[in-house]
């Protein structure tokens, strides 16, 4: 197709229409599997009409020659639009994410002195709260926890956007190397339960009611978990996090 045909509107309005119908599926299926982690107020048309926009863009900036499928960069876009839709709406108050920075920096102090995992023990009795105080905080930290890294400050795009760079820079590459290598570090010297529990909700993409399963605990205290294993990588990847 010549070049002047192929950028006529009334042929590119076919096209993206014909590609809307075509990935509409790959659309609601991600929303869907992003639903399953997300709290209540979460709604899946919000979801899914991002995720439109998301593969619109896709369609408009794909470019075959970077080697990556059109479903595969698209899955990336409509994922990406769904998870800025989420931090556009950020439901949690400021004084939750400065309580979980508190932690965090409460958690890198007590590993510092002792050399070994803070308890929680010892966490509640640095930051001169209650265990009632404590678990509330845990519990804050689920409700805006995301399907990412966005708990402890660390946006998932920066890993996932090497899987189709645009002009590859040799130092971001090493960066992002690094990175990774890091937080691969931090995540195997979690305490072994909510390494576990960090495993099987990020790489298995288990949720939090059958990862409890799994474990033999309640949901709820998975959910505690899980945020404890974010807040205690906050803590060990300080010099990542803004």
């Amino acid at each position: 197709m010549n070049k002047k045909t192929d950028q006529d509107p009334q042929i590119l309005k076919q096209k993206q229409e014909a590609m809307v119908i075509q990935h509409a599926p790959l659309v609601k299926r991600i929303a869907y599997h992003l639903m399953a982690r997300m709290p209540p107020m979460v709604l899946v048309d919000d979801l899914i009409q991002a995720g439109m926009l998301g593969l619109l863009d896709a369609f408009r900036n794909y470019d075959p020659s970077r080697g990556a499928s059109f479903e595969t960069y698209a899955g990336i876009r409509i994922r990406g639009s769904m998870l800025d839709e989420l931090r556009r709406n950020d439901w949690a108050p400021k004084s939750v994410h400065r309580k979980i920075r508190d932690m965090a920096k409460t958690i890198r102090e007590i590993e510092n002195q002792t050399g070994r995992d803070a308890r929680d023990n010892e966490i509640i009795e640095a930051m001169d709260i209650s265990q009632e105080e404590y678990f509330k905080i845990l519990k804050e930290a689920s409700v805006f926890r995301m399907t990412n890294l966005e708990a402890i400050g660390i946006d998932e795009e920066a890993i996932s956007k090497g899987m189709v760079p645009a002009e590859p820079n040799p130092i971001d590459t090493l960066q992002e190397e690094d990175f990774k290598n890091n937080l691969a570090t931090s995540i195997a010297a979690l305490p072994e339960r909510e390494r576990m529990i960090v495993n099987l909700y990020y790489d298995a993409e288990l949720n939090l009611r059958e990862i409890g399963s799994v474990l033999g605990v309640s949901e709820s205290r998975t959910s505690q978990l899980l945020s404890q294993a974010l807040i205690r990588l906050r803590a060990r990847m300080n010099n990542w996090v803004a």
